[in-house]
């Protein structure tokens, strides 16, 4: 069965009926338009003309107008759904590049999953960190800030709300990290910022006073939102099964969908190397990477106002999350896609560690869930149209940046797939975060 709302497209005279292309000279828009237009009084009672057609189809489409569900058309039979872009995967990267697309061009989001945001998305620590990353990194960093800050004062609920990053280890290691966005602090304004740090627990500290804790489920939410508002179709519940290049398009299989795109936009997270892979395109060699966390009770809650902790050797790091401590082991073990879960003993590990460090007194385990970062060799995000499969278009590699690039990443890309395949001079971002960089290629 299928079902049709009409809204403008990218090229002028061109209908996009949930999102299937028709010429409007063509017999078959004829009579599908009769029956959108059922809904405006008084009724035509024909349409035997294209100028009339126009006429009817101009008002519709300037409103965005969708197809009441008295006067919905739907066919039984195959049928494969037109867009001008399909963004595979429902995560924070496809979320936010379907936010940011919408109303420009006809677009439809497919995840594998029941839900969105299910994996990695729904795993997050959920704190951006402008210090945090490569020199790209942190520049997208800065724009996602700006960008989702501007965009608070219109949410009932902000997104960001000030938490500060301190970075604790020996000398050398905090000395080499903490420029740029961190400052260097005492080893005593360490510890007025975090009472909970045993004093002999490292030897020096750094801080960055530009981070935010990030409300992911309100972030996500507003990017669903303002999506859906701008027309775009999200289908849950349909993993990719088959994609191949069809004329100057794509032609996909999800789930018990099909569609056909100009572009189809990679951003399947832990699985993007295979979904390349089942569109005949050659992957860039992603690796996922285990991060596991789990909320724990203790005798001592942080302060309100305490920092993020982290040890500068990526070795734990932990934060308030209410009345009990967000802890993680900051583990980097390569594990292929899967619905990861934490492994017997990590947790438990990092508790009797963190036990001689602070002086939480962790009691015990509340939660604990495992999350996949998945890298690319370089380790920056890659983003952009491959260099051999035209309208393939990557938007992978976020590693654990995924939140804190999220927002700057999709104007970026918003940006090269509304330019097209031949964008122009490329910015010195786009060139640092290109799938045809030699650095991905090992």
């Amino acid at each position: 069965m299928w079902c049709f709302s009409l809204r403008s497209g990218l090229r002028t005279g061109e209908l996009h009926l949930r999102g299937l292309f028709y010429d409007v000279a063509t017999a078959q828009v004829l009579q599908v338009i009769t029956a959108v237009v059922s809904h405006l009084d008084p009724v035509p009672r024909t349409i035997d003309n294209i100028d009339t057609l126009i006429t009817l189809w101009r008002p519709l489409a300037r409103a965005q107008v969708t197809a009441r569900p008295d006067t919905t058309i739907c066919k039984d039979g195959t049928m494969s759904a037109h867009y001008d872009v399909v963004i595979v995967g429902g995560g924070i990267a496809g979320l936010s590049l379907a936010s940011a697309l919408a109303g420009k061009c006809s677009v439809a989001l497919v995840e594998a999953e029941q839900t969105l945001a299910y994996h990695t998305s729904a795993r997050s620590a959920r704190q951006l960190i402008p210090s945090y990353g490569p020199p790209v990194v942190q520049e997208l960093t800065v724009r996602t800030l700006e960008l989702i800050a501007g965009q608070d004062a219109g949410r009932p609920e902000p997104v960001l709300s000030p938490r500060s990053f301190l970075l604790i280890g020996d000398e050398a290691t905090v000395r080499a990290q903490a420029s740029g966005h961190m400052r260097r602090i005492t080893h005593a304004e360490a510890l007025d910022l975090c009472p909970a740090l045993v004093p002999d627990s490292f030897a020096a500290a750094g801080l960055d006073t530009g981070s935010f804790a990030c409300n992911a489920p309100v972030l996500l939410e507003d990017h669903r939102r303002r999506a859906e508002a701008g027309g775009v179709d999200i289908i849950t519940g349909a993993r990719v099964h088959s994609a191949q290049r069809l004329g100057s398009g794509w032609e996909l299989g999800a789930g018990q969908e099909g569609f056909q795109a100009a572009v189809v936009v990679n951003a399947a997270g832990a699985w993007a190397d295979e979904l390349a892979v089942l569109s005949g395109v050659e992957k860039v060699q992603l690796q996922p990477y285990r991060r596991t966390a789990a909320i724990v009770d203790v005798e001592h809650p942080l302060p309100e106002i305490c920092p993020m902790v982290a040890a500068a050797d990526d070795s734990f790091y932990f934060r308030r999350d209410g009345e009990q401590v967000l802890i993680s082991p900051s583990e980097h073990e390569p594990s292929g896609p899967e619905d990861a879960q934490p492994h017997p003993g990590d947790i438990e590990r990092l508790v009797a560690r963190l036990n001689t460090l602070t002086t939480l007194g962790i009691r015990g385990v509340r939660t604990s869930w495992t999350g996949l970062r998945t890298e690319a060799a370089d380790g920056v995000p890659v983003v952009g149209f491959d260099a051999e499969a035209p309208g393939f278009f990557w938007l992978a590699g976020q590693g654990g940046y995924g939140f804190q690039t999220s927002s700057g990443i999709a104007e970026l890309a918003a940006g090269l797939i509304l330019a097209g395949q031949e964008p122009g001079p490329a910015s010195r971002t786009a060139e640092a975060l290109a799938a045809t960089r030699w650095s991905i290629r090992r």
